[in-house]
């Protein structure tokens, strides 16, 4: 198994007024990250997309230490706790070499958007899923 990690830039917006980065973004970086590295099975044809997409049917945060702003990226580490035949649980960690900032995890499930329903996952997917999948 090994981990996706996205160097994440911080934007000067993404600050509150104290400095600190806003906590909703900790879920967009999540997002960018995930979006990044799922462009690695997305296939290229836009309405074969729209049979083999995916959505997000559930989100959690866990907030450690504060970030504040800087110029340094974060690394958002990505890997798939669990997969099943229709969704799985992607877990993330928000960090740089001193600090994890947060913890998450994402439940996806594969989706036809087409239908508007569920789909299995390809053997594709799981082949690429396998590769992140902690033993």
């Amino acid at each position: 198994m090994h981990t996706y990690t996205y160097s994440c830039p911080l934007r000067w917006a993404d600050a509150d007024t104290y400095g600190h980065v806003n906590n909703a973004l900790y879920l967009r970086y999540m997002e960018e990250a995930r979006t990044r590295m799922f462009q690695q099975v997305l296939l290229a044809d836009a309405a074969e997309r729209r049979w083999h997409s995916f959505v997000v049917s559930r989100a959690a945060v866990e907030y450690r230490v504060p970030l504040l702003y800087r110029e340094d990226p974060v690394d958002v580490c990505v890997r798939v706790a669990q997969r099943r035949s229709v969704q799985f649980d992607l877990a993330y960690e928000i960090r740089d070499a001193q600090h994890v900032y947060a913890e998450g995890t994402t439940t996806i499930v594969a989706y036809n958007l087409d239908t508007r329903r569920p789909r299995r996952l390809t053997g594709t997917e799981l082949t690429f899923l396998d590769r992140y999948t902690t033993p």
